[in-house]
C-alpha cells in the first residue's frame, strides 16, 4: 500500500526551526519525485521544495535559503528543514510524491498523485 506519513509539525517561536518527515511506504524514495506543499488558511496550496533521485533540487522562490529538502533512502523518508522560522510560514505542510523520476511542473499540485495527510506548522512571533 503506498502511503506518505508526514510528522514534525509543531508550534514553534519566530527564530527556530523544525524538522519536518514524511515516512514512505509502499516504493522506494529513490523512484520517483517528490515535493513537499504547503498550504497556509485560506491560501492555495504551493510547492516548497522538489527532490529528484537522479539529484536535481528546486526550492520555490520564497524559500530564501531557509528550507533544506533531503532524504535518507535507507530510512526511505523524505525530510524538510525550515530554518529561521517566520510568523508567515505557519501552515499545513503535506510531502507528495509523482509516478516519474523527473521533476517536471516540479510546483504544480496536479503532477503529484500521492498525498500525506500533512503536519501542521505554526510560528508565532
Amino acid at each position: 500500500q503506498v502511503q506518505l506519513v508526514e510528522s514534525g509539525g509543531d508550534s514553534a517561536r519566530a527564530g527556530g526551526s523544525l524538522k519536518l518527515s514524511c515516512v514512505v511506504s509502499g516504493f522506494s524514495t529513490g523512484t520517483y519525485c517528490m515535493a513537499w506543499f504547503r498550504q497556509a488558511p485560506g491560501k492555495e496550496r504551493e510547492g516548497v521544495a522538489s527532490i529528484s533521485p537522479y539529484g536535481p533540487i528546486s526550492y520555490a522562490g520564497f524559500t530564501k535559503g531557509r528550507f533544506v529538502i533531503y532524504k535518507d533512502n535507507s530510512k526511505n523518508t523524505l525530510y524538510l528543514v525550515i530554518k529561521s522560522l517566520e510568523p508567515e510560514d505557519t501552515a499545513m505542510y503535506f510531502c507528495a510524491s509523482q509516478t516519474r523520476p523527473d521533476c517536471d511542473n516540479a510546483f504544480a499540485v496536479g503532477a503529484y498523485s500521492t498525498w500525506g495527510q500533512g503536519t501542521q506548522v505554526t510560528v508565532s512571533s
